[in-house]
């Protein structure tokens, strides 16, 4: 039976702040739910404009998915050799790993499905896995060429995810996700990444988010995806008013010297002559309730008790119309971050099996989706001025600076 569970304690909360923590508390959800729609004049019906109901691919339910979609596109034994010939090429070229790209990765006869697999991700369900890289047999690094390589020719842009390495300036743009948890290290995390804690519902930043397993946990650890759509249906017919709560303004922690952005959660997109109307949902529970040892700023206006409720609300509807994806070694996971969000199993590993995700933040030019207004500085932050000679694909694991105690900005 899959881990599921809350190991570190929860962080202190600012004053004037709802009774919520990290870990949703299903109880305190209810209560919270009942004396708002028992006692506040709420918004019975939707903001203008937004749309009662969306439609399409993106529209799933975790139980009913697998009848429709097969999400598993398995590496046959040509393509495997094609990708092992273009790893051994990209050595051969003497290259730092920022330099990774679909033309000193070449994949002649494997581009195609990738780019279809691309399509898949935007205009279809919203994810997929590949299956079968044989991890083992490689390198770390070039492990780490074969992730970046495949990904150049369904994403060619790398988003940053750190902005210096080793003290020093850089555009880091691969991360690793594994337990760092333990003795001088636990008073430094400020993210569920870097433990064995069960993770609520979120979305990462940039367009794709996408994960790498070159270890999976001896027991638990399931990924869990659910589509943003689904959800917004559901709270578009029966609450109407947090569909109001997640389109206004909340003050979003940023854990570095810019304290905060205020910004709405929930985005609305209408229709064009080429594009369907959409919903983009952006938002991390710890940017608002903390967790570990990066609590919420007091310098940061506490969130109301709508927004606590709207937080819950969220998490307990993506529970409820998720899927289960399980990592197998050698498994890449990518994720269409605007309309889905997702969450993880607790997991305890045990000898050989450490879970160990490499985790990349993709945007396909191509076929990327408008970013809203208000994303716009932090896109411009993830995807403008990388270059393969500032760029930085770590092979070891560290935790990074939005994630670290020690890299916050003063409280």
């Amino acid at each position: 039976m899959a881990t599921a569970t809350y190991v570190t304690p929860p962080a202190l909360a600012p004053p004037g702040q709802p009774d919520i923590s990290y870990a949703p508390d299903f109880g305190k959800y209810q209560a919270r739910r009942e004396k708002r729609t028992n006692s506040e004049g709420l918004p019975k019906e939707l903001p203008k404009g937004l749309p009662q109901q969306l439609t399409g691919k993106l529209v799933w339910e975790g139980d009913s998915l697998a009848d429709t979609y097969n999400w598993t596109y398995v590496l046959d034994p040509n393509q495997l050799d094609e990708i092992d010939l273009a790893v051994e090429h990209f050595k051969s070229l003497g290259l730092p790993l920022g330099y990774v790209d679909q033309e000193t990765f070449p994949l002649p006869q494997l581009h195609s499905e990738l780019r279809r697999l691309s399509d898949e991700l935007h205009s279809g369900h919203g994810f997929f896995v590949i299956r079968g890289l044989r991890v083992d047999e490689h390198s770390r690094e070039e492990n780490i060429i074969t992730y970046a390589g495949l990904s150049a020719h369904i994403a060619p842009k790398r988003g940053r995810q750190d902005s210096k390495f080793d003290g020093k300036p850089a555009a880091v743009t691969l991360s690793h996700i594994k337990d760092l948890s333990g003795p001088g290290r636990d008073e430094l995390i400020g993210s569920p990444a870097y433990t064995t804690d069960k993770q609520v519902f979120h979305t990462d930043s940039g367009d794709i988010v996408s994960l790498f397993a070159l270890e999976t946990a001896a027991e638990g650890g399931a990924s869990k995806l659910a589509s943003t759509w689904r959800v917004y249906n559901e709270i578009a017919r029966t609450r109407p008013d947090l569909i109001h709560t997640l389109t206004e303004n909340w003050d979003v922690e940023n854990f570095s010297e810019q304290q905060y952005t205020s910004r709405p959660l929930m985005h609305y997109q209408p229709a064009t002559e080429s594009t369907p109307k959409r919903v983009v949902l952006q938002y991390a529970r710890r940017s608002f309730v903390g967790f570990g040892a990066l609590p919420r700023s007091p310098k940061i206006p506490p969130i109301t008790e709508a927004q606590a409720e709207a937080l819950d609300t969220l998490h307990f509807l993506g529970e409820k119309f998720c899927v289960d994806t399980y990592f197998q070694k050698g498994d890449i996971q990518y994720v269409n971050n605007l309309a889905l969000f997702h969450a993880r199993d607790g997991f305890t590993n045990a000898g050989s099996k450490q879970r160990h995700l490499l985790r990349l933040w993709l945007r396909d030019p191509e076929n990327a989706w408008e970013t809203p207004e208000p994303l716009r500085d932090r896109w411009a932050q993830l995807y403008e001025n990388v270059t393969p000679e500032t760029e930085v694909l770590p092979l070891e694991p560290y935790i990074r600076s939005a994630s670290n105690k020690s890299g916050r900005g003063p409280n």
